[in-house]
């Protein structure tokens, strides 16, 4: 899908960005919007990143948890069988 910069500021900017990484006028677009977009999300208050990260941590499966079968105590118990 074609893209056309009609701001000479932004397109020497990318031709200076692929002149210094040696990579095509696309590769320098693709790569320095996945940079901002990183940044960005860097960018947030550490509350936020950490409330995150918290959420997927209490949402992960854990051995014993109230209603869930656990495999790992099968494999333990086998285990301890075998004297290993």
């Amino acid at each position: 899908m074609p893209l056309h910069i009609k701001d000479e500021t932004a397109t020497l900017a990318v031709r200076r960005l692929a002149a210094a990484r040696g990579v095509s006028l696309t590769e320098a677009v693709r790569a320095a919007c996945v940079e901002a977009l990183q940044a960005g999300e860097k960018a947030q208050p550490v509350e936020r990143r950490l409330a995150e990260l918290h959420a997927t941590i209490r949402a992960a499966r854990r051995p014993g948890r109230e209603g869930q079968v656990t495999d790992d105590k099968a494999f333990f118990d086998e285990q301890w069988e075998r004297g290993l």
